[in-house]
């Protein structure tokens, strides 16, 4: 569909907090060899967008300006992460937008990505009280929030954060298949308001590796047919 409805102002200032909660952490140059070493980076992972419906990418792509993530400490492996949040006739949410419930992101049906393994996952955080607000218990060891790693079996590895607390339903050893069910969309851990955080990444450690490229499969970036590509900032996406 054509959006004629512009995403409101306050939709931006919590994208804008997102992403400096997000990025917070400025490298200089750092991370360039890791631009020169993966700017010709085909995934192995036969990838899908994650969620049902449509989403906007408030950050994403291989450009510092697109991808808000490219300033986080080298080796998190965030470079190439994505945040995004659910939008219904172009806007992130109903009502005022004082609460997790008025965005329609929270609670949102997430899927995983590809097939693989579930390696990790954290579905016992409380989801931040409110968007603008990160709770005080929010530290180095649990930034992701409740979230999901899934080891695809190549040498790639997807980290699916910021979850609804309790909403989780694969355990550590299951085999997903793309597309499968496997969470809500939430407000935990390092997250200014009710978004996903998406990124693939070299290593299985919690947030650690060099972040690669993801080129998702067969969907819609404002209304054009993707068969691969790679979202980039200010898109409308989904998968059909």
């Amino acid at each position: 569909m054509k959006h004629n409805t512009i995403i409101s102002p306050v939709f931006y200032v919590l994208f804008v907090l997102i992403l400096t909660s997000c990025a917070d952490t400025l490298i200089g140059t750092e991370g360039k060899q890791d631009e020169d070493i993966y700017l010709n980076y085909q995934t192995k992972t036969d990838l899908e967008l994650p969620f049902e419906e449509e989403w906007y990418v408030s950050v994403g792509g291989r450009t510092h300006l697109e991808g808000g993530h490219h300033f986080i400490t080298r080796g998190s492996g965030q470079r190439y992460a994505y945040d995004m949040g659910k939008v219904v006739d172009g806007k992130y949410f109903s009502g005022d937008g004082n609460t997790n419930e008025d965005t329609y992101t929270f609670g949102a049906r997430l899927n995983a990505p590809g097939d693989g393994k579930i390696i990790a996952l954290e579905n016992n955080i409380e989801d931040n009280i409110r968007p603008g607000v990160v709770n005080d218990d929010i530290s180095d060891s649990n930034l992701a929030g409740n979230y999901i790693m899934i080891d695809h079996l190549n040498g790639e590895y997807s980290l699916l954060a910021h979850l609804k607390k309790g909403t989780i339903i694969v355990s550590v050893g299951d085999i997903v298949v793309k597309g499968q069910e496997i969470g809500q969309a939430g407000n935990s851990g390092n997250s200014s308001g009710p978004h996903l955080h998406y990124h693939l990444q070299s290593t299985p450690e919690y947030l650690n590796g060099v972040g690669l490229p993801a080129q998702f499969i067969n969907y819609f970036a404002d209304d054009e047919f993707i068969e691969s590509g790679e979202p980039v900032k200010n898109q409308f996406i989904r998968k059909n």
